[in-house]
């Protein structure tokens, strides 16, 4: 009996009709545009964007890797998506341009459909940073006499500059993060356990999301409701830890909507804080103020922080701090993408430009055994303006606000109905 013929490739392109796209088509194509505008002023002849920040940005295709390879190619005439065919038509039904589905049946299938997409090209973009050896290796095989150009640091400079569509996505969901810190508020009490908190905060943003995005893929949001020594990281995962009285607690709340996530991240005490406890948080929510203050346009990152490193040097802080001050906001997410190049660090000179989008998230972290053991950390986000910065998130901080009471009262209540008024 003959062998089935099976194809390299499917066509999965009119499987159900497509979803309103998260940005207009006129978004989409100015991004794919800049990408053009390079690569005629590079002599590249293609691009492939193999990264999920990438393919997302360019394509509003958020793909989910389980082993495979997906990419996207841009030349001048067209944009592609190469996905794989245990996805069926969702890539095709996401993707701002055209797709090509790749079977299973060899593991070569990626490349032919690759090979189908770039015929003639001789210099072509891939992104170093996320293609590794042995992926490199298959490229040149199957790509014989092309030569590789890096495309990821010109992608990422174009990336940083946020569009008022992309400010207006961020800004929504900076308010949906403020209701799960809400949520956080209203489920913390002594003797329950951090993932019965995170849960609910989940679930609130989750549902939010359902209704101000009704046309989004529901994925990836999540909360890291953190106590006690959990606090020392800051992407310390959540455990089944209860919450005791005087916890130190540390609320990260990540609303995630199409490949773009945001962060509110907040230090709590469980009814009460001691004096030292007191004392240490203040100084972070001081450094919290006075970052903001910094975040203008001409300002360098690098400047930013050694600014910030004095303040904490003054209460001989500084040896406690454990990352930088703050990061763009963006594609990006805790398993793929980051703008690297626009980080309040040392060590980065970027300057600050109207339509960045960055965090100031200061946060030091007292080792066990000595007073005011814990992890401290408050987190807003801030729109660069011609003028100087707009903060778009409102949730409150600071000892204030945030020493949750053993019973609803004042306290918790001021930082509920604060998220809830933004919710209207």
């Amino acid at each position: 009996m003959p062998a089935l013929e099976r194809p390299n490739v499917v066509d999965y392109r009119n499987n159900g009709k497509r979803p309103k796209p998260t940005f207009s088509a006129a978004e989409m194509q100015r991004r794919q545009d800049n990408i053009r505008g390079w690569m005629a002023r590079s002599n590249v002849d293609a691009c492939l964007f193999t990264s999920y920040h990438n393919i997302c940005y360019l394509s509003d295709f958020l793909y989910c890797y389980f082993g495979r390879k997906y990419g996207l190619v841009i030349t001048q005439k067209g944009a592609t998506s190469v996905s794989a065919a245990i996805d069926g038509g969702q890539p095709a039904r996401r993707t701002f341009g055209d797709n090509v589905t790749y079977t299973d049946w060899s593991k070569e299938n990626y490349f032919t459909a690759v090979q189908g997409l770039v015929k003639g090209a001789k210099r072509i973009g891939i992104e170093f940073d996320h293609v590794n050896l042995d992926f490199r290796k298959q490229l040149q095989d199957a790509l014989p006499g092309v030569d590789f150009v890096d495309v990821a640091a010109p992608s990422m400079r174009m990336r940083m500059i946020k569009s008022s569509e992309e400010i207006k996505h961020i800004t929504k969901m900076t308010r949906i993060a403020d209701i799960g810190g809400a949520a956080v508020v209203e489920a913390t009490t002594v003797g329950i356990p951090e993932h019965e908190v995170a849960l609910h905060s989940t679930q609130a943003m989750v549902r939010e999301i359902a209704r101000v995005f009704p046309n989004a893929e529901l994925m990836d949001t999540w909360t890291w409701f953190q106590s006690g020594v959990n606090t020392d990281g800051a992407h310390n995962p959540v455990t089944s830890r209860k919450i005791r009285r005087g916890d130190i607690l540390s609320l990260n709340c990540f609303p995630m909507v199409a490949g773009y996530y945001v962060a509110l991240e907040r230090t709590l005490f469980a009814e009460t804080a001691s004096k030292e406890h007191l004392r240490l948080w203040e100084v972070n929510c001081h450094v919290h103020d006075e970052g903001k203050k910094l975040l203008v346009p001409g300002a360098k990152c690098s400047e930013v922080a050694k600014a910030l490193n004095d303040i904490y040097a003054s209460h001989d802080l500084l040896k406690y701090r454990t990352f930088g001050y703050g990061h763009s906001f963006g594609v990006l997410c805790h398993y793929y993408g980051r703008e690297g190049g626009l980080e309040l660090r040392e060590d980065c000179d970027t300057v600050l430009e109207p339509g960045m989008v960055v965090s100031m998230e200061p946060m030091i972290m007292i080792p066990e055994g000595q007073k005011g053991a814990g992890g401290y950390r408050e987190h807003d986000i801030l729109v660069i303006t011609e003028k100087g910065n707009r903060n778009i998130t409102g949730f409150p901080y600071g000892p204030d606000h945030l020493i949750v009471p053993a019973s609803p009262g004042p306290t918790r209540s001021k930082a509920v109905k604060s998220a809830r008024k933004r919710k209207k």
